[in-house]
């Protein structure tokens, strides 16, 4: 008997990383990839009609509105897609017996903390966008017994989607000099990496359930994570970085980022 995987939000960087590594995989695990055009789930009915029409072991949940900026300005389309179709949701998880892992946020953290938040921190959210996302987490853990929550930090992909990465690499074709952060502190964490955890947990067929910490181990801030890049690249001599003394943004956003990885 395969193991039959649903992934929801197939477009972005996560769930095309997924798609890349373990599409044709070898040990009997059958992933299904679907984009919001394909399934949105913020369509109660049609999240229902899929999971009726369709088997799944296990429903892995990419979806999510990440627009932090966005988010505070209009928050209803945040909560509609981070809580609300997270309900939605995990209700269809738990009336199909399928197992639900859920991708969240070190957003649910307000960033106070010195060291890196572990599971049994409590969360505090300071902005909308992570005020969402707990919002969803918490839906889950109502409604399932058997679900991950992944809470990740910073997560990037070198060749998929808009994040701090490509968005560094493309900058250096029309930038001389690059202002970048140093008052935030994360653990950058590539998606190949995450992937590979993900899979583990479903070919394993972990029971250990509940909400997981997972990033890369090695903490930096923006600035260092920029250079980081151009280093990687052979870039360093192409553009110039500089601290950046004022950082403003609409949404406040956690100083500290770290989570201690559970793996």
């Amino acid at each position: 008997m395969s193991i039959k995987v649903l992934v929801t939000g197939a477009n972005g960087q996560l769930g095309k990383t997924l798609e890349k590594l373990y599409k044709n995989n070898k040990d009997n695990i059958k992933f299904t990839f679907v984009t919001k055009k394909e399934l949105d789930i913020t369509d109660t009915q049609q999240v229902q009609n899929y999971f009726s029409n369709n088997k799944f072991n296990y429903c892995l949940n990419c979806a999510a509105y990440t627009n932090v900026e966005q988010a505070e300005k209009a928050p209803e389309i945040a909560y509609e897609v981070n809580a609300e179709a997270v309900k939605s949701l995990a209700e269809t998880c738990n009336k199909t017996n399928t197992i639900l892992i859920h991708i969240s946020t070190d957003y649910v953290f307000d960033g106070e903390k010195e060291s890196p938040y572990t599971e049994n921190d409590l969360p505090n959210p300071i902005n909308e966008y992570g005020k969402s996302k707990l919002l969803g987490e918490q839906y889950i853990q109502e409604i399932l017994k058997q679900y991950f929550i992944i809470r990740t930090s910073w997560l990037y992909s070198k060749e998929f989607g808009h994040n701090f990465y490509r968005t560094i690499l493309d900058k250096i074709k029309t930038e001389k000099e690059l202002y970048i952060t140093d008052a935030q502190i994360g653990c950058p964490t590539n998606t190949v990496n995450l992937s590979k955890y993900i899979y583990k947990l479903i070919y394993e067929q972990s029971s250990d359930f509940g909400i997981k910490h997972f990033c890369d181990r090695k903490a930096m801030t923006w600035f260092d994570f920029a250079k980081q890049i151009l280093k990687e690249n052979g870039l360093e001599n192409k553009i110039r970085l500089v601290k950046a003394k004022k950082y403003l943004t609409f949404a406040k956003r956690p100083k500290n980022s770290m989570l201690l990885s559970s793996s």
